[in-house]
């Protein structure tokens, strides 16, 4: 089978990854996707809320297909400017603040200033606080130290940083000779990557698919509501593609496709599960079937915004999710090749 090339799509996660994306502040890297889909000849569209959608005409015009992923990421925004010329934040999206601890972070002003920045506890140094290890990792006591000669807040607005500026975190990008990829906001840069590399192969090799087939690029999925919109009254099969959560009582793995049963949100269509794993076994496709017990996704949405549509989730698996993620090379190949046949079958409902 002619399947995309895995280390192209790998330096493709490696460039969106670098580029601060968080919910709410995504037109950069819309616009680098954008770029990316009209030098292969996709056209596409943005929707009001700044997501990017495009189209490949299949033999059935009557009965269409959908796949998301998405390009927003966690990430903070300012909340207050401390008297000390630091930073207090408010979180955007689900995570914790321990994940982001001595985090190298970017705040960019209104007016598209970037300062560069550390995430810290106030309490930080060992040698003036007595609890600075058990103190509460909480809004209240971490802070950013920005990387310019600030000692009050009026220094830090004579910078133009303001609250409501958005904060992004270093991605920390590394590729190893083992074939793992650790990043922060492989979710769900991986999975975009991934469909990105598939519509360059659909269009390169003149593939023809059997179903016309939309690509949402959503950008606000991490609160909620990123795909839950521009979906066709033709579309019957809406399928999410997104990270595959590990942890105790897990199946999934950094090795394989996770094909999600059921989240948080209830079970996802038992009749295209079956497909997908059929499709699976047919190719020699190494997937994990799981339950992921705290999640929601884009194709959750797009259900409970009363879409009458048949949604499935599949994605590669990563490793500690909302923190310092990993994957392997071999999860993005086994997800690439799942979808590649996905989008050529005849199955839909």
């Amino acid at each position: 089978m002619n399947y995309p090339n895995t280390s192209d799509t790998i330096e493709l996660i490696k460039q969106l990854v670098s580029i601060p994306s968080p919910s709410g502040n995504t037109n950069e890297v819309i616009t680098y996707v954008e770029k990316f889909l009209a030098e292969i000849g996709v056209d596409t569209y943005r929707n009001r809320k700044g997501g990017l959608i495009a189209t490949i005409p299949g033999n059935d015009t009557e009965n269409h297909r959908m796949l998301t992923a998405h390009v927003d990421t966690l990430g903070a925004i300012v909340k207050e400017i401390k008297g000390n010329g630091r930073l207090k934040l408010d979180l955007i999206g689900g995570f914790t603040y321990n994940s982001i601890e001595g985090e190298y972070c970017e705040i960019e002003t209104t007016k598209g200033t970037r300062f560069t920045g550390t995430i810290l506890m106030h309490q930080t140094s060992v040698h003036v606080y007595k609890n600075a290890g058990k103190a509460e990792r909480n809004q209240d006591n971490m802070e950013v130290r920005i990387d310019e000669e600030v000692k009050s807040a009026e220094d830090v607005r004579a910078l133009g940083i303001e609250v409501g500026d958005f904060v992004s975190f270093d991605p920390r990008v590394q590729v190893t000779p083992s074939g793992f990829i650790k990043s922060r906001h492989l979710d769900d840069k991986a999975s975009v990557a991934i469909l990105l590399q598939l519509l360059k192969q659909v269009k390169e090799n003149e593939i023809v698919l059997p179903y016309t087939t939309h690509f949402l690029i959503s950008n606000n999925e991490e609160i909620g509501y990123g795909g839950n919109s521009n979906i066709t009254p033709e579309t019957v099969e809406y399928l999410a593609v997104d990270m595959g959560a590990m942890g105790d009582g897990q199946q999934t793995d950094e090795y394989t496709v996770s094909i999600c049963v059921k989240d948080a949100s209830g079970p996802y269509h038992y009749e295209l599960r079956k497909n997908l794993v059929a499709l699976a076994e047919e190719n020699g496709i190494s997937y994990q079937l799981d339950i992921y017990p705290y999640y929601g996704s884009d194709a959750s949405a797009a259900i409970r915004s009363g879409h009458d549509i048949v949604h499935g989730l599949i994605g590669p698996g990563i490793d500690s999710s909302h923190a310092f993620e990993r994957t392997h090379e071999k999860s993005i190949e086994n997800t690439t090749k799942l979808l590649y046949h996905y989008l050529q079958s005849d199955m839909i409902l």
